[in-house]
C-alpha cells in the first residue's frame, strides 16, 4: 500500500506514528513530499497530482491510504487520470477532503473505503486500528451495524456512496459527482452551522443530485453550532423528508470520536424499522 498527502498538510507526529502501526501488518510505501508544506497545501499542486496519479497508474499497489484531510483534493482530482484506477482497481481510503476521492472512484466504476486518515491512526485508538484492519482485510465482508435511530422508516438496498456533505456539494458544483439509481447516501460533516447545512442541502436538491436516491443514513454532525436557535439535526430533519426515502441517523462515521468503516460503491441494506444497516451481502 501507498500513503499520499493530496490535501492539507500533515501532522508529523501522528502520521509518523500511524505509518509505524500500519507498517507492522503491511508493506507500506510514501514519498518524501508527504511532509511538504506550502501554506495550507501539502506542498505544491503539482507535487500533489503527481503522487496521486503516480498511486493510480501503480498495478502493484493494493490500496492508497490519504494521510489527512483539510483542504486541496478538489484542487487536483478532477485533473487526475482516474482511467487508471478502472486499469488497476486498488483501494482508495480516506474521509473528510478525501471525499473527492470517493466520488471520482465512483465515476469509473471502483469501490472505495470510506475510513480513517492515517493521522487518525496516529492517535493510537487500538479499537479503531481494529476496525480498520478488519475493514480493509475484507471490505466487502458482510456487517450489521445496529441501535441507528430511525428518522423516516422503510428499507431499501442499493450501493452505499457519500461522505462529507460539504465536499458533495463541492464536487457537485464543478460537475464531478454521479449519484447511482437506487443509492444510499452517508452524510456527515464538521464545524457548519445549521444554516450552511441548509444551504448545502438545498443546493444538491435543486440540482436533483438526490432525486434517484433510495434512503440516507446520517453519520456525525461534529461541532455544527446552531444558527439563530436552530439546530442541525432539525434542519436534517426538515430537508430529508422532502426526499420521501428511508432514513437512520446515528451512524458512528465522520469527524467524531468513531469512524465506522464504509465501503462506497457496493450495496448495502437500510432498515429504518429495526434501525440497522448492513454492509455487503
Amino acid at each position: 500500500m501507498a500513503v499520499i498527502a493530496p490535501a492539507g498538510p500533515c501532522d508529523r507526529t501522528l502520521v509518523l506514528r500511524g505509518l509505524g502501526w500500519l507498517g507492522e501488518h503491511y508493506k507500506v510505501e510514501f514519498d518524501p513530499g508527504l511532509f511538504e508544506r506550502t501554506g495550507y497545501l501539502a506542498g505544491s499542486d503539482a507535487r500533489r497530482l503527481a503522487e496521486l496519479e503516480r498511486c493510480l497508474a501503480d498495478p502493484g499497489l493494493s490500496a492508497v491510504l490519504v494521510a489527512r484531510g483539510g483542504y486541496g483534493l478538489t484542487r487536483i482530482a478532477e485533473r487526475a487520470d482516474f482511467a487508471a484506477l478502472r486499469r488497476h482497481p486498488k483501494w482508495l481510503v480516506g474521509f473528510s477532503d478525501a471525499t473527492a476521492l470517493h466520488v471520482e472512484a465512483l465515476r469509473v466504476g471502483v469501490a472505495s473505503l470510506h475510513a480513517a486518515n492515517v493521522g487518525g491512526l496516529g492517535r493510537g485508538d487500538a479499537r479503531a486500528r481494529e476496525r480498520f484492519r478488519r475493514a480493509l482485510a475484507a471490505p466487502a465482508s458482510r456487517r450489521v451495524i445496529e441501535g441507528l435511530e430511525c428518522w423516516t422508516p422503510g428499507r431499501a438496498r442499493g450501493p452505499l456512496v457519500g461522505g462529507n456533505l460539504s465536499l458533495l456539494a463541492a464536487c457537485a458544483s464543478a460537475g464531478r459527482l454521479f449519484v447511482p439509481a437506487g443509492a444510499l447516501i452517508a452524510l456527515e460533516d464538521v464545524t457548519e452551522s445549521a444554516y450552511r447545512v441548509d444551504r448545502l442541502l438545498t443546493s444538491l436538491f435543486s440540482g436533483g443530485h438526490f432525486d434517484r436516491a433510495a434512503g440516507v443514513v446520517l453519520g456525525d454532525f461534529t461541532d455544527c453550532p446552531p444558527s439563530a436557535g436552530t439546530h442541525v439535526p432539525s434542519v436534517l430533519r426538515e430537508k430529508l423528508a422532502g426526499l420521501r426515502v428511508p432514513v437512520l441517523a446515528g451512524l458512528r462515521f465522520g469527524h467524531g470520536d468513531e469512524n465506522e468503516p464504509l465501503p462506497f460503491g457496493l450495496p448495502a441494506t437500510l432498515d429504518a424499522a429495526s434501525g440497522t444497516l448492513t454492509l455487503g451481502s
